[in-house]
This record gives C-alpha cells, structure tokens and sequence, in this order.
C-alpha cells in the first residue's frame, strides 16, 4: 500500500506517518469479537424463542372436558337434545347460557317464534365447546335449521388473535362436519373492557384490543352459503365508541337491554336462515 511501510518492533507498528500499538491492536480486536458474538447470541436465542412458539401447540383447537359441576351441564343438555327438536340453536359460554336469565324477556318475545334453544356454559373457551360438540355429543340426534356461535372472549386472556381464531373456526368446522344442514350463524365476539368500578362508560381506549383482532381473522369464514359472519358488537356501543354498563354492568355480560339487543340485531337474519 503506498506511503504505508511497516516495520515490527515488540508490540509495535512503526508506518510512515504514525504508530500503532500492539496492545491497542488487540483490545480493538477482542471487543470486536465480543460484540460479533454477543449480536450472534441475541440472534439465536430470538430464533430459538420464535421456533418455540411456532411449535407450541394451540390450546385453543384442542378439544378437552372441563372438571367439577361442567360435566353435570353438560349431561342435562344431553338430556335436553333428546327432548326437544329446536329450529335454531344457541352456543356458546356465559353470555350465552344467561339467556334465560338476564335475557328472558327478548328470549320469550323475539326469539320464541324460531323455536329456540339455549346450549351456553359459563367459563367455556373454544376448546371446550368443541369437545362438547365433537367428543360430548350434545348436538347428536338434532338437526336445526340454523346455529348461532359466539364463542372466544374466555380465550382472550390467555391466547393469542390467532389462536382465539383457529378455536372458532375448529368450532364453526365441526359444526359443518356433525350437521351438515344447519346454516351457521358466526357472531363476532362481543366487545368487552376494564374500566374503573365507578366509571359508567368504558371509553374506547379501554375496550380489549384483541377482540377486532379475532374478528377481523374469523370473518373471513363466510361463505356466504353455510356460513354468515355478523359483528353487532357495535350496536352495544354509544356514539363515541364506548361501552356502558346500561349494556354491560361488568363490562362483560349483557344486561336486559343489551339481550333485547342481541335478539333485535340477529331477527332478520334467522328468518332467512330458517325458511
């Protein structure tokens, strides 16, 4: 290299214009090396944790049992499918199983002339209505005209959008596979907040942010054949987007008016699913 002529003498680069120390050398290099490696550690166990999660099975499309008095419901609805011939059938968790509480009214008004019936059990995720659907039987020996799904917002604090998604959708699946004849009402799951006890409108901030995640992923599922994704989420809303505890006291569970709701906003669309 021109004007670069070096020389050794014990730890030194003597060069036309300057020296370099040996020592100087060697520190420059080992700190180099040490952040090559650490970058390359950083990388690999990011890898490594990324390859973790994508082998982790989905809790969410596994279908298991649940203990203690579930299993007591789960036999009466066994008992309530051989007794009746419902036209449209209700699935899902709480929310679907205090229609004939909270929702009594709209349920004996609105929704008796599609000769209804209610199979919703309190704390179920999607893993476990799809193990009363497939495994329990609950639906055997029934052939309605149409389903109504809502199911998921159990998952919501432990699973992921996706996982929450591929739950409804193993449901919605194994609904098309035991009743091949019931068109499948897929309701978006309902929004839902944490709020302030005192405050009486959750604002739009404070709605749960994964819930349009999973609707945006399960609407994708209409087909417009045997299969109609609606969200009504917005319906239980006031203007700016929040969610009132008129609706929902907890911010969860639907109140009187929010039932009405639910009946009003799906009348039109069981009357075309069971013509």
């Amino acid at each position: 290299m021109p004007g670069f002529e070096p020389r050794f003498l014990r730890g030194t680069i003597f060069y036309q214009g300057g020296i370099f120390p040996m020592f100087r050398i060697t520190n420059l290099l080992f700190a180099g090396a040490i952040v090559a490696l650490g970058f390359s550690t950083l990388t690999t166990h990011a890898q490594d944790k990324d390859k973790k999660t994508e082998n982790k099975p989905n809790p969410a499309i596994k279908a298991v049992p649940r203990d203690g008095g579930w299993m007591k419901r789960h036999e009466k609805y066994l008992e309530q499918t051989q007794k009746n011939k419902y036209d449209v059938v209700f699935l899902g968790d709480s929310i679907t199983d205090a229609w004939p509480g909270g929702g009594k009214d709209a349920w004996t008004t609105t929704l008796k002339p599609f000769n209804p019936g209610g199979y919703g059990i309190g704390g179920d995720r999607t893993q476990h209505l799809l193990w009363r659907i497939t495994e329990g039987k609950e639906l055997d020996g029934l052939s309605p005209k149409a389903a109504v799904v809502m199911i998921g917002t159990n998952n919501a604090g432990s699973d992921t959008a996706e996982q929450i998604a591929e739950g409804i959708k193993a449901v919605v699946m194994a609904l098309r596979e035991k009743q091949p004849k019931t068109k499948i009402l897929l309701l978006a799951v309902f929004p839902r907040a944490g709020a302030p006890k005192e405050a009486k409108v959750a604002t739009k901030d404070q709605l749960n942010k994964k819930i349009p995640q999973i609707n945006a992923i399960i609407s994708k599922l209409d087909d417009g054949k045997m299969i109609f994704y609606k969200d009504i989420g917005p319906k239980f809303l006031t203007e700016d987007g929040g969610l009132s505890r008129e609706v929902m006291p907890d911010l969860l569970h639907l109140s009187k008016k929010g039932y009405q709701i639910w009946a009003d906003s799906i009348k039109e669309d069981l009357e075309k699913l069971t013509k």
